[in-house]
């Protein structure tokens, strides 16, 4: 039987997945434990949204691949770490495995090669432009020699040297994750073809990010506070943000879409909803012939399936039900989540997709930022 022709994301958006994501896991006390991409996908199939000809399952990158931007012996190291499930003192020290949130677990170097090789993939397949979601991608925090932040490889970065190796010369990186994309921002500091803009928590890890840091102008930071809600980064968006690359003409856009932000997760301090997800992936249909949107933090398993559900929807011009259909509920309903919000969980996480809009006050420190980012 003669292979499948991969869709044309010109046509319609594109899904990248893997099945390597549906049993694997951090460990049983880490915050990824819990199933994010397989969940989404299964979510998004018994919504009828996902159909077999706009699927394509992510191949594991090869250390060569990786290698375009990450050091052969940390490489090495890390496949080393999965065959033995240990790590030495040394490799330990020198490459952060095993260590800072980084644990030693079965597919420690086979699922983060097949988030880059799915986020590489897309750049690929935007060639000629259109709509790619991969929700497996997204891990910004990766070092060239070093696994951080919960990243073993920063797939982001590999996505963007695709683009940048295809010829592609003006990119933008969005990355609206309750943490600082410090892994990207600092990849391309001295590259002023690729313009990282990062949305995060004021003073959460890794503690980089301020406003004043542009990384020799080709970065805007827009670190917002505790409590950050819908009607604030709409606000961000619409006067800072959008304005911003649209002046930038990206021939690409890649969008870091963490859902660490929403206001359930247990990692971030933040106020949003997944309906602040969905405006912004469907904002930037606009305004770039290709764009690839990632997913990144989030560790309830129920807010974060929903929410990148919202956005495939958005990115399809789809409209949640205002009730979930039986076999989508099933999908939540089969989730468990240990954390004290997984012991009582509230109904619409079952039987609903869309948030209620978490709108409020906009602080005089949020219209501060946005004047900053883009001075009129």
């Amino acid at each position: 039987m003669p292979a499948r022709m991969p869709p044309n994301p010109r046509l319609r958006p594109v899904y990248i997945g893997s099945e390597i994501y549906r049993r694997s896991t951090y460990g049983p006390k880490h915050p990824l434990a819990i199933p994010r991409v397989s969940t989404v996908t299964d979510l998004c199939r018994a919504l009828g949204w996902l159909d077999e000809a706009a699927f394509v399952s992510a191949p594991m990158a090869t250390p060569a691949e990786l290698a375009r931007f990450h050091d052969p012996d940390y490489l090495a190291a890390l496949a080393r770490a999965e065959t033995t499930q240990a790590v030495s003192a040394a490799d330990r020290a020198r490459f952060g495995i095993g260590a800072e949130g980084n644990p030693i677990y079965p597919e420690m170097f086979r699922r983060p090669a097949t988030s880059a090789g799915g986020v590489m993939l897309a750049a690929r397949l935007l060639a000629d432009g259109g709509v790619v979601h991969c929700p497996g991608g997204g891990t910004h925090h990766g070092r060239r020699d070093r696994a951080a932040g919960f990243c073993y490889v920063n797939d982001p970065v590999l996505g963007l040297l695709t683009w940048l190796d295809m010829g592609l010369e003006r990119l933008v990186y969005l990355d609206i994750d309750a943490h600082h994309g410090d892994g990207v921002q600092d990849a391309f500091h001295d590259d002023p073809r690729v313009f990282t803009i990062s949305l995060h928590e004021a003073g959460r890890w890794p503690f980089t990010g301020a406003a004043e840091d542009r990384a020799g102008g080709a970065a805007r930071n827009l670190p917002v506070p505790a409590g950050f809600n819908d009607s604030e980064l709409a606000v961000l968006m619409e006067e800072a943000v959008l304005p911003l690359i649209a002046r930038l003409r990206p021939q690409a856009v890649m969008l870091q879409c963490g859902a660490d932000g929403l206001a359930e997760d247990p990692l971030a301090r933040l106020g949003l909803s997944n309906n602040a997800h969905r405006a912004v992936a469907a904002a930037l249909l606009q305004l770039s012939p290709r764009l690839l949107v990632l997913g990144g933090g989030g560790y309830n398993p129920y807010t974060v399936a929903r929410c990148w559900a919202m956005v495939w929807g958005a990115l399809n011009g789809l409209e949640p039900p205002a009730r979930l259909p039986p076999a989508a509920e099933a999908v939540l309903r089969g989730l468990s989540y240990n954390r004290a919000a997984g012991r009582n969980p509230p109904d619409h996480w079952f039987t609903t997709l869309r948030d209620a809009p978490r709108e409020g006050p906009v602080r005089p420190e949020i219209r501060a930022l946005a004047a900053l980012t883009l001075p009129r």
